[in-house]
């Protein structure tokens, strides 16, 4: 009697081609759930060769919306860490640093990179903000030893003076 795990494995694909992007030997039917790499790279490959059929469509459109979803946290923190050091920068001038000033400037570079990157973003912008500033807000308060209430509630600073609003080092006053 044929094994029933054998039975559901897909016929072994063709060794890959050079420019495939295929590194090293890849288990013939890695499972999503216990070897992710393996698992994509067959995916690409089964992609690549035209076998739709053999394809893990439902997992596949898993990774692929993770995907997405990866690049708008990347935005949603470099935007939080942002707002982090210019509530920093508004409610201490005093301990302003060469730090903060950097921190605003390196993530206001990364925040316009993933929008040049995904452009599809830009409309997420509004949301990223809101719940950037939520975490922010906390961790201001929690780095400044102020109470949440001396923190405005919502985001006081409009997009473009997130992105552009200037930043002096050394300070002016």
């Amino acid at each position: 009697m044929d094994d029933p795990e054998t039975a559901r494995k897909p016929p072994p694909y063709p060794p890959p081609q050079a420019g495939e992007g295929r590194v090293g030997d890849v288990p013939e039917g890695a499972r999503h759930d216990c070897d992710l790499y393996s698992w994509a790279v067959e995916q690409a490959a089964l992609l690549r060769a035209g076998r739709l059929a053999e394809v893990d469509a439902l997992n596949l459109a898993e990774e692929i919306d993770d995907v997405g979803n990866e690049q708008y946290d990347k935005l949603e923190s470099a935007i939080r860490v942002i707002l982090l050091h210019l509530l920093k920068w508004d409610h201490q001038p005093k301990r302003r640093s060469r730090s903060w000033w950097l921190s605003i400037q390196v993530q206001r570079n990364k925040v316009g990179k993933v929008l040049r990157k995904n452009p599809g973003l830009k409309p997420h912008i509004d949301e990223a903000v809101a719940e950037s500033y939520a975490d922010a807000r906390l961790q201001a308060a929690v780095q400044m030893h102020l109470d949440e209430e001396n923190i405005p509630l919502r985001c006081p600073y409009s997009w473009n003076e997130i992105m552009e609003r200037p930043i002096r080092w050394p300070p002016a006053d």
